[in-house]
């Protein structure tokens, strides 16, 4: 049985990539212009900037980037929670388009994994769009994370040029450090399957309207699924998210 330390260093090495933590401000900058390309945001409005990333990691919290070589080639940054909790909440991951399909999001997300654990760290939350089928897979299939809430238009519109001024819904994701990284599973008996579009990014550019109904549907499945006690405990590239329990199913 490995632990987050060998399990951070075995997805570095397959995504043929370096993970350290960030702290030097042209470091920091740097990171900023990586999430700046994938977001392509207004530039009034970024996801984050190099001063707020300066003053998270003097605080003690977290940025790390990925490099193949001298590349900055991915990131992630995120901060500590109520200090009773032992959470990290994970602001932010991107991966430059040019490293994307090597799993170097995968190892950002275990190198986060452990070094949270190193620091008495229990849990790591973030947020996801849950529209999108890629993220919803990586997110509760192969890392493992449980979703604990769903969040209606979380942001507020996001004039980038990902989200597109649509609703920002978001799911919130607990993964618990200590825990094994899951396997395989089939989609239990009885369980609820709720779709997503296959690629919703690729519907947004070409029939907005279709991803918006796609976004009012999803919505209106899961949240009251998840009102009524059920709980999402897996995704299904072929069947969506997979929701059991809870009145009226098993």
């Amino acid at each position: 049985m490995t632990g987050p330390e060998d399990d951070a260093g075995d997805a570095a090495r397959a995504a043929g990539v370096r993970v350290r933590a960030v702290t030097e401000l042209g470091d920091l900058a740097a990171v900023q212009r990586l999430f700046d390309d994938i977001w392509r945001p207004d530039p009034a409005n970024r996801p984050i900037t190099t001063e707020v990333m300066r003053a998270l990691t003097k605080g003690g919290n977290y940025v790390a980037g990925a490099y193949d070589g001298a590349a900055l080639v991915g990131a992630v940054a995120g901060f500590f929670g109520p200090p009773a909790e032992a959470t990290l909440h994970s602001h932010i991951t991107g991966v430059a388009a040019t490293a994307l399909g090597r799993g170097v999001g995968y190892a950002l997300k275990l190198h986060q994994r452990a070094w949270a654990a190193a620091r008495g760290v229990r849990t790591i939350t973030w947020t996801f769009d849950p529209l999108v089928s890629r993220n919803a897979h990586f997110n509760l299939a192969k890392l493992g994370g449980e979703v604990v809430e769903y969040l209606p238009d979380f942001y507020g519109p996001m004039r980038d040029g990902i989200n597109a001024d649509d609703a920002s819904d978001r799911v919130l994701v607990r993964w618990d450090v200590h825990a094994p990284l899951p396997r395989a599973c089939p989609v239990p008996e009885g369980a609820a399957l709720v779709p997503v579009p296959p690629d919703v990014a690729a519907l947004r550019a070409t029939d907005p309207e279709a991803a918006k109904r796609w976004r009012a549907a999803l919505r209106e499945a899961l949240v009251p699924l998840l009102a009524a006690g059920g709980r999402i405990t897996g995704f299904d590239r072929a069947g969506g998210y997979v929701v059991t329990g809870g009145d009226g199913w098993s």
